[in-house]
């Protein structure tokens, strides 16, 4: 059974925001993390997931694999972009993810979540000006101080933004334990941030 939520969409959801931050006013910023914390995925974990908390199985990435994921991507998120909020699984989109995902090259949608989570995690820890890995609690704390120092965002919108970025900083996500991965995610990064991001620029 397909996981519709992946275990690091909230590294995905900074991963997103330290793109997005760079290129685009807080404000817009603040809208777009309400919108969609955990990007082209929708509903709530299992309970017993949640109670558990996040799982990843981390693994040396391939360039063959970031290809097949950037590939798959636009297919992928026509797919999930239509599955409502909390919705119950669906054979038929669970077939139709499993098809996408056969296409782009992955065994499995399972495979290409576990490639994805993989370059997700390596995402949330490069700065989004420098384009250079500084690690995800790097990229929150220059994220933090980047929302107090902004004058043009309202009082409430950056209470809300500090609120997040500090229950954020609480959970870090998991070391990077394949450390070839944040070489190959760095050659690929602008590709995957506009992938990953949704095609912000």
């Amino acid at each position: 059974m397909r996981e519709i939520v992946r275990p690091l969409a909230s590294v995905l959801s900074i991963a997103c925001l330290a793109v997005t931050i760079s290129a685009v006013s807080s404000s817009a910023v603040l809208a777009q993390a309400k919108m969609a914390p955990a990007p082209k995925q929708q509903a709530a974990p299992p309970p017993a997931a949640a109670a558990q908390g996040p799982t990843l199985k981390q693994m040396a990435l391939t360039d063959k694999q970031i290809d097949q994921l950037l590939a798959g991507q636009k297919d992928i998120d026509a797919i999930t972009d239509k599955i409502p909020d909390n919705a119950k699984p669906d054979p038929k989109v669970d077939a139709q993810l499993e098809a996408a995902a056969k296409k782009a090259g992955f065994a499995s949608y399972d495979e290409y979540n576990t490639v994805a989570d993989n370059v997700s995690l390596v995402m949330g820890g490069f700065d989004p000006a420098t384009k250079k890995y500084v690690g995800p609690e790097t990229v929150m704390k220059a994220q933090l101080a980047q929302v107090q120092a902004d004058k043009k965002m309202s009082p409430k919108d950056k209470k809300a933004a500090l609120a997040d970025l500090n229950e954020a900083l609480k959970s870090p996500p998991p070391a990077v334990e394949n450390k070839g991965n944040i070489d190959l995610v760095g050659k690929y990064y602008d590709k995957l941030a506009a992938a990953l991001g949704g095609g912000q620029n």
